[in-house]
C-alpha cells in the first residue's frame, strides 16, 4: 500500500509500505477515506524529529470502511463506515474507567514516562503506523472507533471528532468560561478557529482571537470573534486589557504550542537540536529542551488575576522558563493535557451529525489533495502558503 512515509527533518514522503495485518484479536483494519494534517505533525516534520525513524508512517487524524476485524471486535463489521480517534485506549482501565483516556494504562508508554500510544506520532508514543496511509491497522477497535451512518453526511462533518474538535471542545470545557465571560483564543489555526466557533456555539458571548496570519483572522472574525492582529499590535496584553475593563479575560485557551512565532534565540536552538544524531538530539531534548512560549506567556499575561488558562497547543521542552511570580501572583488556574478524545464523543458526534453543519466543518478544510501529493502539502501547511489553514488528503 501507499503511505507517507517520515525520510529525515522536513523530509517526508509516499513511498511502497507492507499492507497491515490483523495482530491482535482486538484489531481491525481500516481502508482510509480521508485523511487530514494536524498542526502537531508539524512538530514530526522538524522539531520532533529525533524520536522518529526513517519510514515511520505519519498522521492521526483517520476515517474510513472497516475491511477487517479481529476474533475480539464485536461492535464492529466489514463494511462500517468509521472516525478513529487519534489516542489509543483500551476503554476498562483504571485511567479509562475515570474518562482520562488519553493516560490509558493499557497502551501508556511506561518506559517513556509518557501516557498512551498515538497513531503516527513518534517512538515517545508506541510508534504505532498512522493513518496518512492506504490502510491502517487500529488496535483496540472493540473500543476506538466510532460507527457512522453510511449514508449520512461527507466526510469532513465526521473527520475532525478524530482529534482537532474535540481537542478544541476539552479546551474549551477546560477554559471554565463564566456566564458572560470573556474568552481569548490564543492562536487561530484549525483548533483555534474550532474552538471559536465552538465557543460561540456554547453561548459564549464575547470571543477575543489573536493570530498573525491575515486568512485566519478573517475566518475567525467571520464566526463571531473580535480579532487582534499581533503582528500590528504594538502591546497585546494592554489591547486585551482595554476590551475588558482593565482586568484581564477571564479564559484563555492557547492553541499554539511549541513552535510559537516570536522568539528566535528559541528557533535557533530548536534547529540545532534537530540537527544532532538521534541520541544527542533526544537527551539534549529531554534535559535541557526549549519550546518557544510567546504564545503561552502571552496566554498568562491576558489573563485576568483568578482566570483560567487552557492549554491545548503541544510541548514538548524540558527546562522551559516560566513567569512563576507572575502565576502565584495572580492566582490563575492552568489546565492542560492530551486530549481524551472518546470522553467527549457522545455529545461531539450528536452535534456534528444533525442536518445543519452548525460549526460549519465541510469548509474548514482549504486544501484537499491526493496522498500522493503530502510532501507538497506538508511543506504548504508549514509554511501557511496560498492561504492553507487545512489539508485533508485522499488516499
Amino acid at each position: 500500500m501507499k503511505a507517507l512515509t517520515w525520510q529525515g527533518v522536513e523530509d517526508v514522503q509516499v513511498r511502497e509500505v507492507p499492507d497491515p495485518r490483523i495482530i491482535e484479536p482486538t484489531d481491525a483494519i481500516v481502508r482510509v477515506t480521508s485523511t487530514a494534517i494536524c498542526g502537531s505533525d508539524l512538530h514530526l516534520y522538524k522539531v520532533l524529529g529525533p524520536y522518529l525513524r526513517p519510514g515511520d508512517v505519519l498522521g492521526h487524524e483517520f476515517m474510513g470502511i472497516v475491511e477487517e476485524v479481529g476474533s475480539g471486535v464485536a461492535n464492529l463489521a466489514v463494511g462500517d463506515r468509521v472516525v478513529v480517534p487519534f489516542t489509543i485506549s483500551c476503554g476498562h482501565c483504571w485511567m479509562c474507567s475515570r474518562g482520562l483516556y488519553a493516560q490509558c494504562e493499557t497502551t501508556q508508554n511506561v518506559e517513556q514516562g509518557k501516557g498512551a500510544s498515538l497513531f503516527g506520532y513518534t517512538s515517545l508514543y508506541g510508534s504505532v503506523p498512522g493513518g496518512q496511509a492506504e490502510l491502517v491497522r487500529v488496535p483496540h477497535a472493540d473500543f476506538g472507533p466510532v460507527k457512522l451512518p453510511k449514508d449520512g453526511h461527507p466526510d469532513e462533518r465526521y473527520l475532525y471528532l478524530s482529534d482537532i474538535l474535540p481537542t478544541a471542545w476539552q479546551g474549551l470545557q477546560w477554559a471554565d468560561v463564566p456566564e458572560g465571560g470573556t474568552l481569548v483564543v490564543v492562536g487561530l489555526g484549525p483548533v483555534g478557529q474550532l474552538a471559536v466557533r465552538a465557543a460561540r456555539q456554547m453561548g459564549v458571548q464575547r470571543v477575543i482571537g489573536l493570530d498573525l496570519v491575515p486568512e485566519r483572522l478573517q475566518r475567525a472574525e467571520a464566526s463571531g470573534a473580535l480579532v487582534l492582529d499581533v503582528s500590528r499590535t504594538k502591546d497585546v496584553t494592554k489591547a486585551v486589557l482595554d476590551l475588558t475593563d482593565g482586568r484581564g479575560a477571564d479564559s484563555v485557551l492557547e492553541a499554539v504550542g511549541m513552535e510559537a512565532h516570536g522568539n528566535p534565540v528559541a528557533e535557533k536552538v530548536i534547529g540545532l537540536a534537530t540537527k544532532l544524531p538521534g541520541p544527542i538530539a533526544r537527551a539534549s531534548m529531554e534535559k535541557a529542551g526549549l519550546d518557544r512560549l510567546e504564545a503561552l506567556h502571552t496566554a498568562i499575561d491576558v489573563v485576568r488575576r483568578g482566570g483560567t488558562v487552557s492549554i491545548s497547543g503541544v510541548y514538548g521542552g524540558m527546562a522551559d522558563p516560566m513567569p512563576m511570580m507572575s502565576m502565584f501572583d495572580k492566582g490563575i488556574t492552568v489546565r492542560m493535557g492530551q486530549c481524551h478524545v472518546k470522553r467527549w464523543t457522545p455529545e461531539l458526534f450528536d452535534l456534528v451529525n444533525q442536518a445543519d453543519d452548525v460549526l460549519d466543518l465541510e469548509h474548514l478544510a482549504t486544501h484537499r489533495l491526493p496522498l500522493d501529493q503530502a510532501a507538497e502539502a506538508y511543506k504548504m501547511f508549514q509554511t501557511k502558503s496560498d492561504g492553507c489553514q487545512k489539508v485533508v488528503l485522499k488516499p
